[in-house]
């Protein structure tokens, strides 16, 4: 490699995204990934019998998650993208293999959680490698929960975050180029009931993908799209191209 000045580039890279989308079960966090372009899924949950996709068979081990990651390197086929459904079951399938294959006084002292994080980052650069020398578009589904935040600034507060240890939370945060909260906007009424007496009742307006972190949920966008969009894969691709056309 010539180390000179004529090396530079300039503009926005041409690669698919690396998409996690995660909320609270039930969403339709899978549907909007099956409405991505020719997808394939990894699952590591069951979950998927009622939507119409192309799926390999249930990994119940970590290795059968690496298994079909390197199919789909090495062999040819025309998907066009690849879906983890989900971390935090991978998380839970690298556990066990840590527990099973290493002994106490090796995972002792919190090296068990530094065992899982090299273990998340192989499958994370499989699914690199599939991006970049494959082509594909990379879909990762997680479940959330609600954490205390202990804010060094303010008071502290409860807000959504991706169900994984926090190794793992870090390094698939900062690994993914996109990191959508899923949920339902709620939209709140207040209502006369008599004797000065007020009634809240939430509306749901339908559900949304949230693509920019506030203090009640974690989220991320790399391409400038728009803070809130629909579910669905539609919304998204729209969203997209107009953010990558500017």
């Amino acid at each position: 490699m010539a180390f000179d000045l004529s090396s530079i580039t300039k503009g926005r890279g041409k690669k698919p995204p690396r998409i996690i989308i995660y909320g609270e079960h039930g969403l339709g966090k899978s549907t909007f990934a099956a409405g991505a372009p020719s997808p394939v899924f990894i699952q590591t949950e069951d979950g998927l019998e009622a939507i119409d996709t192309s799926k390999f068979p249930l990994c119940k081990t970590y290795d059968d998650v690496i298994g079909w990651i390197t199919t789909l390197y090495k062999e040819e086929h025309e998907y066009k993208t690849v879906v983890l459904d989900s971390v935090d079951w991978l998380e839970q399938l690298i556990e066990k293999k840590v527990t099973s294959e290493y002994s106490e006084q090796d995972r002792g002292y919190g090296k068990d959680q530094v065992l899982v994080s090299q273990f998340m980052r192989k499958a994370l650069d499989g699914l690199n490698a599939l991006r970049s020398e494959r082509g594909m578009a990379v879909i990762v589904t997680a479940h959330c929960r609600v954490r205390r935040f202990d804010d060094p600034a303010g008071d502290s507060y409860d807000r959504f975050e991706l169900k994984l240890g926090k190794r793992t939370n870090a390094l698939v945060q900062e690994w993914a180029d996109v990191i959508g909260f899923a949920a339902h906007k709620v939209h709140v009424v207040t209502t006369e009931e008599g004797f000065n007496k007020k009634i809240k009742r939430g509306k749901d307006m339908g559900r949304v993908l949230n693509l920019q972190r506030t203090p009640a949920f974690d989220a991320k966008d790399r391409y400038g799209m728009p803070a809130e969009i629909d579910l669905s894969w539609d919304a998204f691709s729209s969203a997209f191209a107009n953010a990558s056309a500017k």
